[in-house]
């Protein structure tokens, strides 16, 4: 029997009991955004950046109350699913945000409802995962440079696609790329490439997720000393590179072991993994 509870717009609800109707604009439209977020000890790592990047994705829908959802809300909300669902010390918290009521493309009002599910994670901490990735290069479908490319969209159709063709390839993650075929991410993660002594990530110019991990890397890499370019980069680079590995909010850091016949190192890799654990931001100093 599943006892496990989601909070649907305020509301503490098994998570196997129906929430939305038929005409919910998440369903019918993609209508909202999302963040995936990690739960560690007690309390959401590098919160502060999700609230910056929910909030102007918010805006930028015309998704009204933006102000509402803010640090304090995310974390007394979660604090209590985590406790509900009587997880341990780490979890993954995903937070959909979409447009209340009905209409069709026009909708009826800008209202915003929520969804917050909390999941049991098996490892604690970041922790770099001991068998490298074995990645490729999704090519049938390519991401279009827009304004609201860098939204974590309730509309995922080519991440779908592309998640079919990985697991036609049997590979353990592929890469997206852009409408002008450049590097732009993987299915749930931003790319980072270590060539030639330096750390490169594909710009957001280029049409990738502003991922939070991705900021948190490049900050922290910047404050030891790794200089970060941020590029329009050539898929060519995967056959030349040093190293390469993909970053998001729940894992941190996955290094990738392969591209084709390329194999890969993860020196840096293991480096910063080691020092994300403890790695604060300049604002949670702040609160302390």
């Amino acid at each position: 029997m599943n006892n496990r509870y989601i909070n649907n717009n305020g509301t503490l609800v098994l998570e196997n009991q129906p929430v939305i109707t038929a005409n919910n604009r998440s369903l019918r439209y993609g209508d909202g955004v999302f963040e995936t977020m990690r739960w560690m000890g007690n309390d959401i790592r590098f919160l502060q950046y999700h609230v910056e990047r929910l909030q102007q994705s918010m805006q930028l829908l015309k998704l009204e109350g933006s102000h509402q959802i803010d640090a304090y809300f995310i974390r007394e909300k979660t604090a209590e699913l985590v406790k509900k669902n009587r997880l341990g010390t780490d979890a993954r918290i995903r937070l959909n945000v979409y447009r209340a009521g009905g209409g069709l493309y026009s909708p009826e009002t800008n209202k915003t409802n929520y969804l917050l599910e909390a999941t049991e994670l098996t490892n604690d901490g970041y922790l770099l995962n001991k068998t490298g990735v074995i990645i490729d290069v999704y090519k049938e479908h390519k991401k279009t440079i827009t304004s609201l490319s860098h939204l974590k969209s309730n509309n995922s159709l080519l991440y779908v696609l592309a998640g079919i063709e990985r697991k036609r390839l049997a590979c353990d993650d592929i890469l997206i790329l852009n409408q002008e075929n450049f590097l732009c991410e993987s299915l749930s993660a931003n790319i980072f490439v270590w060539y030639n002594k330096t750390l490169y990530t594909p710009a957001l110019s280029e049409g990738c997720i502003a991922g939070v991990m991705r900021r948190v890397i490049i900050e922290m890499a910047n404050e030891i000393g790794i200089e970060v370019v941020e590029a329009q980069i050539s898929p060519e680079i995967l056959h030349e590179a040093d190293e390469m590995f993909l970053t998001n909010a729940i894992h941190g850091i996955h290094w990738v072991m392969g591209y084709k016949k390329k194999r890969y190192f993860n020196h840096l890799s293991k480096k910063l993994q080691e020092k994300l654990s403890n790695w604060q931001l300049a604002s949670e100093l702040g609160e302390e």
